[in-house]
């Protein structure tokens, strides 16, 4: 059983709306490296798992992702609360607005709707925590921040 307190343990605050902002971020919640794959992956997997301490780490873990997702979300609300119809225009988020007006739908940046092939679940524990490697790895990469950043990248 769980017990939800009602509040985030990181309160999300953020008081000026940023729709390019949101639609990078809104990948995080349902892009292929997103929160729903992540906790999808997990507690999909624990099922193959035959120690029992192996299944309560991806159950944790999967429980962890999902809490995440609602971090993420509001963050995306934040970021796209009270915008006008031109500021949405003009972000690129006019195609998402028609569908889904301020609420928050999964899909990647590029306007992919999230889908389980976005996550694998083979049935071989060490085959399962290669992909949790590979999916955490993916994320934890540093990403560049700036052009510069990106320009000594690409000189390496």
């Amino acid at each position: 059983m769980w017990r939800y307190e009602k509040r985030l343990q990181y309160p999300v605050n953020i008081t000026n709306p940023n729709p390019q902002m949101a639609q990078f971020i809104a990948s995080q919640y349902g892009g292929p490296d997103g929160e729903i794959a992540a906790s999808m992956r997990y507690l999909s997997q624990r099922y193959a798992m035959p120690y029992d301490i192996g299944k309560a780490v991806l159950t944790d873990v999967g429980t962890e992702e999902l809490a995440h997702m609602e971090m993420i979300a509001a963050i995306i609300h934040q970021l796209t609360k009270g915008l006008t119809a031109e500021q949405i225009a003009e972000s690129g988020l006019g195609a998402y607005y028609i569908d889904h007006t301020n609420g928050i739908w999964p899909q990647a940046a590029g306007g992919v709707p999230f889908n389980a092939c976005e996550f694998q679940s083979k049935g071989d524990p060490i085959t399962d925590l290669y992909e949790d490697l590979a999916a955490d790895g993916a994320i934890a990469q540093e990403q560049p921040t700036s052009k510069n950043d990106r320009t000594s990248l690409s000189n390496n």
